[in-house]
C-alpha cells in the first residue's frame, strides 16, 4: 500500500471482473472492530456494486476502504446503519449471499462473453479443408489406377484430348462433344511418386490455407479458372499429353503472394522465400536441368492465380499512389 495523504492507494487492486487497477485511491470511512462484522459488511457492500477492502490492525479492528469517491457517501451512510442495527432486514445475511452469488454468476457469464469475442477476434475459427482433401484424393486415386501415369490407357478420358490437331476447327473435338470435364481432369494425371508428391505438398498448404481464410467455393472457383485456362492453353501450344496439378499450384501461390502485399486482411501471407523458390523452380522449367514440364501450364496458373489476386485486392490502387 502506498500513502497518499487522505487517500490510501492499492496496486494492483483485483476485481471480480478480472481487471486490476494500478494505483487506484481509496478512501476509508470507519472501523469496526470484529472481523465477521467486517467481513460481512464487505460483502454487503460488493453485493450493492460497491468495491471496496478492508485492512486489518493489531489492535483487532478493521478499517473498510471505497475505491471510488462517488461511492464513499452512500458507503459511510451504511456502515452507521450498520453500526447501530447490525439486525436491521436490510442486513439480511442471507440475501447477501444471495445477492453476491447472483453477482458472481453475472461476472462469470460477462467474462466467458468476452473470452469468446476475443479467441473469435484474434484466433478465427477456421474453417474445414474438405475440398482440398477431395483434390488430394482424388489425385492419389488417378496415380494409383494409372501406375503414376505408366498405364495411360485406363485414363484416357482424363486428358484434354486424345490426340493432336491440325486447325483451330478441329481443337477440343471431345469437349465440344460434351465431354466438358475433359477441361479440368487433366490437373489430376501425375507422372511418377516426385511428380505426385510435390504437387500435393503444395496443394495441402496453398490449398488449405486459401479454403480455410476465404471459403471453399472461392477455392473451387479459383481452382476450376486455373486449371481450365491453364490446361487449354498447354493444348493449344504444345498439344495434349501432359498432366499434373502444378499449374494450378503455381495458380494459387500467385493469388495468397498477392493477397499477401494488397489485402492484408485477407490473412493470407507467404514468406518471401516461399515465393522465391518456387519461382527460380519455375524458371528452371525452362531448362533441360529438371526434365521435360509443362511449362505453359504453369505460366498460365501462376498469371491467372497473379491476376486474380491483384484484381480482387483493395490496396492494389493505394500501392499505385
Amino acid at each position: 500500500m502506498l500513502n497518499c495523504g487522505n487517500w490510501r492507494c492499492g496496486r494492483n487492486a483485483v476485481f471480480g471482473n478480472g481487471l486490476r487497477r494500478k494505483e487506484t485511491k481509496m478512501r476509508s470511512i470507519g472501523h469496526l472492530n470484529q472481523q465477521d462484522e467486517a467481513v460481512f459488511f464487505s460483502d454487503y457492500l460488493s453485493s450493492k456494486g460497491i468495491e471496496n477492502e478492508l485492512e486489518s490492525h493489531k489492535d483487532g479492528s478493521w478499517t473498510v476502504w471505497i475505491f471510488s469517491e462517488d461511492q464513499v457517501a452512500p458507503a459511510h451512510e451504511l456502515l452507521e446503519r450498520f453500526r447501530r442495527d447490525p439486525e436491521d432486514l436490510e442486513f439480511n445475511r442471507t440475501s447477501v449471499q444471495e445477492r453476491l452469488r447472483e453477482q458472481q454468476k453475472e461476472e462469470a457469464a460477462t467474462e466467458q462473453r468476452q473470452q469468446v469475442f476475443t479467441r473469435k477476434t484474434l484466433w478465427p475459427e477456421r474453417r474445414t479443408t474438405h475440398l482440398t482433401l477431395a483434390l488430394i484424393i482424388v489425385s492419389c486415386a488417378v496415380s494409383f489406377f494409372s501406375g503414376l501415369g505408366e498405364n495411360t490407357a485406363s485414363i484416357r478420358s482424363l486428358f484434354i484430348s486424345d490426340g493432336f490437331f491440325s486447325s483451330w476447327a478441329q481443337a477440343f473435338p471431345e469437349v465440344r462433344q460434351g465431354q466438358v470435364w475433359r477441361l479440368v481432369t487433366p490437373i489430376f494425371i501425375h507422372f511418377g511418386f516426385m511428380h505426385l508428391l510435390f504437387n500435393m505438398m503444395w496443394l495441402k498448404d496453398l490449398g488449405g490455407m486459401i479454403e480455410q481464410r476465404k471459403g471453399t467455393l472461392m477455392l473451387a472457383l479459383l481452382v476450376l479458372a486455373i486449371a481450365v485456362s491453364s490446361n487449354s492453353a498447354q493444348y493449344v501450344l504444345k498439344g495434349s499429353n501432359f498432366g499434373g496439378m502444378s499449374g494450378v499450384v503455381y495458380g494459387l501461390l500467385g493469388y495468397a503472394w498477392m493477397k499477401g502485399k494488397f489485402d492484408p486482411a485477407s490473412g493470407l501471407k507467404l514468406h518471401s522465400s516461399t515465393v522465391v523458390m518456387m519461382i527460380v523452380w519455375f524458371l528452371l522449367g525452362f531448362t533441360d536441368l529438371i526434365g521435360s514440364v509443362a511449362n505453359i501450364v504453369h505460366a498460365g496458373g501462376l498469371l491467372v492465380g497473379v491476376a486474380w489476386g491483384y484484381l480482387s485486392s483493395p490496396g492494389r490502387f493505394r500501392s499505385l499512389r
